[in-house]
């Protein structure tokens, strides 16, 4: 069964990272005074009186300047290393809006409501999802009493808390616990349920699209638990599969071309609910920083894995030892997953596509 999601958003430097770190108990965020630091999505177990949860930190959410040329009287709120990645941060802050159970919404009581405020509590607004609203570096009686000029984002009550001394976070946590959802149990079944896993582009909807065009393969779609989201049931040498959705490679029954948003909770969601992990890479492109995060996610689920390398097709000039240079290379930058299989396909050509389910039943 999976786990609620809560994402922390909010504008750049508020503090994020900081009341990530005092949830979860144990430093994983980056935390530096520029704004801006913390550009891709961390995730971490938490809980609370019992009610376990994941938690999500997001990059800061600047919308003014991704919508429109900046404004010379307003103040550079990200770190110059940071702008280029401006969009990026937003899309991925938008995604966790829009798949979390429950946006805690952090805010700064020194600075008090700002524009960039007003314009995220629009989004969450819009999103429709569960919001806490928290007012952080609330650490002395003037800044409590300030906190109260943030009923004006029309978002309920804001909780005054100090991230970096604990104040307030108790409230903060009963009143994050009170608005998770109950999650449905999965139905009783012997089927293996296998998760397709990867950043986008890497092959996902490929290389679902050839499993299940193994003739030996019975197949019918069946409604997943995830929002939005379509597994599929198939039959396999006797033995029952369930394909769990990720990132929308299956919506309505059916493989669809298009933009893949890449979605860190689609896919946390996905290896909660999965007894084995494919994680797919690229072999034109190797191991990135987004592979790495997932794969951590599945070594702390204490999940089987599977490295599939797509592409293999597409490597120019192999020999007989490009695979073990590749192996060498992947096991070196997944170094916490050295002991996991890793298989060279090609989704596009089903070079050992055949391969797939028997190391993913073996393992």
């Amino acid at each position: 069964m999976r786990q609620p999601i809560v994402a922390l958003v909010g504008r750049p430097n508020v503090g994020k990272s900081t009341l990530f770190n005092r949830l979860v108990g144990h430093r994983m965020a980056i935390v530096e005074d520029e704004p801006g630091t913390t550009r891709d999505r961390l995730y971490a177990a938490a809980e609370w009186t019992s009610q376990p949860f994941i938690l999500v930190d997001t990059g800061g959410m600047d919308i003014a300047a991704t919508d429109k040329a900046p404004q010379k009287e307003q103040p550079d709120l990200l770190g110059v290393s940071s702008r280029d990645f401006l969009r990026e941060i937003r899309q991925q802050a938008e995604i966790a809006i829009e798949e979390a159970d429950v946006v805690v919404f952090l805010t700064d009581a020194k600075d008090g409501v700002t524009a960039a405020d007003a314009d995220v509590a629009e989004l969450l607004r819009r999103s429709g999802r569960p919001v806490v609203l928290a007012v952080n570096k609330a650490e002395n009686e003037s800044r409590r009493q300030a906190a109260s000029e943030f009923y004006e984002l029309n978002l309920g009550d804001p909780y005054p808390i100090s991230a970096l001394h604990g104040m307030g976070t108790g409230d903060l946590l009963d009143t994050i616990v009170a608005h998770l959802p109950t999650i449905p149990e999965e139905p009783e079944s012997d089927a293996v349920r296998i998760a397709i896993v990867g950043r986008p582009n890497v092959g996902k909807s490929s290389l679902l699209n050839a499993l299940l065009r193994e003739e030996r393969a019975i197949v019918s779609p069946i409604p997943g638990t995830t929002r939005d989201a379509i597994d599929t049931e198939l039959r396999w040498e006797g033995q029952d599969l369930i394909l769990i959705d990720t990132a929308g490679i299956r919506r309505r029954g059916r493989v669809e071309p298009g933009v893949e948003k890449y979605s860190v909770i689609r896919a946390i969601n996905a290896v909660q609910r999965a007894d084995v992990v494919l994680l797919v890479v690229d072999a034109t492109e190797g191991v990135t920083a987004q592979d790495t995060h997932v794969a951590g996610f599945i070594l702390d689920a204490y999940k089987s894995v599977v490295v599939i390398v797509n592409k293999w097709d597409a490597v120019e000039d192999k020999d007989t030892g490009t695979m073990l240079v590749h192996t060498q290379e992947l096991r070196e930058h997944l170094r916490f997953l050295d002991y996991v299989p890793v298989l060279f396909i090609s989704a596009l050509t089903h070079q050992r596509v055949n391969k797939v389910l028997p190391l993913a039943l073996g393992v």
